[in-house]
């Protein structure tokens, strides 16, 4: 199994009330991760945590719309640490891109509101996708929802009325032929359409 040299977190972001501040600060304080706080001008606050080792991420909270919003760019080594960003970034569905860096090639997750939306490998000359999220049962229900089809239905069905009344007062044997050739093209694609 390849073992991750490091997770990076790219542009991303999580927002929290100040319920889930303080519940945040309370799991912190139980945990084996050492952190200070450091209040900001306008009521933000700056989160450093650190591991045993001593390496420490810096979480920057600013406050917006009554939310507590962190933008955080940063390279992560350690297994603690990264754990408790990892957990952190999941409990409070952050946003953005999670770069898991093993030798000769890059796990890069994609995520929104905390859900994976696309895995991809990135190696030195080539990328693959692993994973992408669809949304297929929201696609059923926008096509059932859809009312496209009967539109058209009706469409047709005016359009051949339409032509059996031109066709009873045509004498022309050229025009009724044009008619004739126009209700089948109609008459098949009523048929495509009702199957």
């Amino acid at each position: 199994m390849a073992h991750r040299l490091a997770t990076e977190y790219v542009n991303a972001t999580m927002q929290m009330t100040d319920v889930q501040m303080n519940q945040f600060l309370q799991s912190t304080i139980a945990s084996q991760i050492n952190f200070r706080v450091k209040v900001m001008d306008g009521g933000g606050q700056e989160i450093v945590l650190e591991d045993e080792s001593g390496e420490e991420v810096h979480l920057p909270f600013e406050r917006k719309d009554g939310f507590y919003v962190c933008e955080l760019s940063c390279r992560l080594v350690t297994s603690e640490l990264t754990n408790a960003v990892r957990k952190l970034f999941s409990a409070y569905k952050g946003s953005g891109k999670v770069n898991r860096i093993y030798r000769g090639f890059i796990m890069s997750y994609d995520y929104h509101e905390g859900a994976v939306k696309r895995i991809a490998q990135l190696a030195e000359d080539a990328c693959s996708l692993v994973y992408e999220y669809k949304n297929t049962t929201g696609e059923l229900q926008r096509l059932f929802n859809s009312n496209e089809t009967e539109r058209e239905i009706e469409s047709i069905q005016r359009n051949i009325n339409d032509l059996l009344d031109q066709r009873i007062t045509t004498v022309s044997p050229c025009i009724i032929e044009r008619i004739d050739e126009q209700l089948r093209n109609y008459n098949q694609r009523l048929f495509v359409l009702e199957a």
